[in-house]
């Protein structure tokens, strides 16, 4: 029997105009799929139609496969001598627990590699037509999570109190009262600009500009149900909520 091999392949935030072109090589050379829940069903359906597909979850506070059962999971079919993609949605390297994973597989033999996808935090720049940093107003920019294992948020980062440091929330949308509590008193002006999106990268994505002392109640009356980026910092003012209105426009009118 030959050796197994295992892909851990980000499949980008869900449009399959996203993938890599590494990412789709990995796809219709696969012999069984391990995917996220937020994965979309085009991407899936570009694996090969005999390949083993099966849903992992990893979706929010929803029922999702543990991990352990996941990792024991993707050893147990290498081991039968197949091509496994681990197909995870954005970027395996950004909350995407693939050093979990990659440890997993070394313990136990398993050759692998990883292939980028494209961040969440990246399509929603795209998407509205808003830079992530900005000559003279946002040197730098920082991802942090708005969900830990145990459910809290540690704000301590001496990055939160920098008004020319961008910050991206990633699976915020239930902490949206805690983050902007914890960055006012951190000294963020209230008046500092956000954006919070929803379902980034996708056709169906929705996007609200506003400010940070308004994060909470925009959230609120929002009531998102898809994953949710939150955006603080100058740099998202230049934000365009027309603009994925307008692309998708064009994108029909060139497939007509």
């Amino acid at each position: 029997m030959r050796d197994g091999f295992v892909s851990l392949v980000g499949a980008g935030p869900g449009d399959a105009d996203h993938l890599t072109l590494g990412a789709l090589k990995a796809l219709q050379s696969a012999q069984a799929v391990l995917y996220d829940a937020l994965v979309s069903e085009d991407i899936i359906a570009l694996a090969p139609a005999k390949c083993v597909k099966i849903c992992v979850g990893k979706r929010g506070d929803r029922l999702s496969v543990p991990q352990d059962k996941t990792n024991a999971l993707m050893v147990r079919l290498a081991n039968k001598g197949l091509h496994v993609v681990r197909l995870k949605g954005g970027d395996p390297s950004v909350f995407g627990r693939v050093e979990e994973e990659r440890d997993y597989l070394e313990a136990h033999n398993i050759a692998h590699k990883t292939l980028p996808g494209v961040t969440a935090a990246s399509a929603a720049a795209a998407q509205f037509s808003f830079p992530l940093t900005h000559r003279g107003e946002a040197r730098s920019v920082t991802f942090l999570t708005g969900r830990t294992k145990d459910g809290s948020i540690d704000l301590k980062e001496s990055a939160v109190c920098d008004p020319q440091t961008s910050l991206v929330f990633y699976m915020s949308s239930h902490n949206a009262a805690h983050i902007e509590a914890r960055l006012l008193s951190a000294g963020r002006s209230g008046d500092t600009p956000i954006i919070i999106v929803e379902n980034a990268g996708r056709t169906h994505a929705r996007a609200i500009k506003g400010r940070l002392n308004e994060l909470a109640a925009e959230v609120m009356q929002a009531a998102f149900n898809g994953p949710v980026l939150i955006g603080v910092g100058e740099a998202f003012r230049f934000a365009r909520l027309n603009a994925a209105a307008t692309i998708t426009a064009w994108s029909q009118v060139q497939t007509a």
